[in-house]
């Protein structure tokens, strides 16, 4: 663990403050789900609780289907990092923090299909990220999760049908969380 040098009282109701420095570093936003850990030494850890995560075979296997059908590089996201990817160059992408870009449109709860003249929003904040080409929002229980998203591949666009099959999954892996 990491000293902060930051110290905080409890409160009468059991309650302690996480100091603003420390949510927006680390992406803590007001009623996100927060998983509390004990360690052997009396710590406490709070990490950041993704539903998606709990979920993570069921992504996976989105993203090795959605592949297998259309061949083009899938990724599930939610709302910080990509947690499932099929395609080339997994490595570079499975685990990573999503863009400022894709976060916004995880946030707008719309469909995304790029359009020629729409700018580029690449799925991680890296130079060679590949550009989203169509993404569907998941939400469960009226809560945006995260996102499925094809992604750019040489040789092939989404169409119509399979842009269908990514909202089908996204609706798929929301209802899974609601369960």
């Amino acid at each position: 663990m990491k000293a902060t040098g930051i110290v905080r009282r409890i409160d009468d109701l059991g309650r302690v403050v996480i100091p603003k420095e420390i949510r927006r570093t680390m992406h803590i936003r007001e009623g996100d789900p927060l998983e509390i850990y004990t360690d052997k030494e009396g710590g406490v850890i709070f990490r950041k609780y993704s539903p998606l995560g709990e979920l993570n075979s069921f992504a996976n296997d989105c993203c090795a289907s959605l592949y297998a059908v259309s061949g083009i590089h899938c990724a599930v996201c939610d709302m910080d990092n990509v947690v499932a990817y099929a395609g080339q160059g997994k490595r570079d992408i499975i685990e990573r923090p999503i863009s400022a870009e894709c976060e916004a449109v995880i946030e707008s709860r719309k469909n995304y299909f790029a359009q020629g003249s729409d700018a580029a929003v690449a799925i991680i904040n890296d130079g060679n990220s590949p550009a989203i080409t169509a993404a569907s929002p998941i939400i469960a229980e009226g809560d945006v999760a995260g996102l499925v998203a094809f992604l750019e591949t040489p040789g092939k666009k989404p169409n119509v049908t399979e842009e269908k099959l990514l909202s089908s999954y996204a609706m798929f892996l929301g209802k899974q969380m609601e369960s």
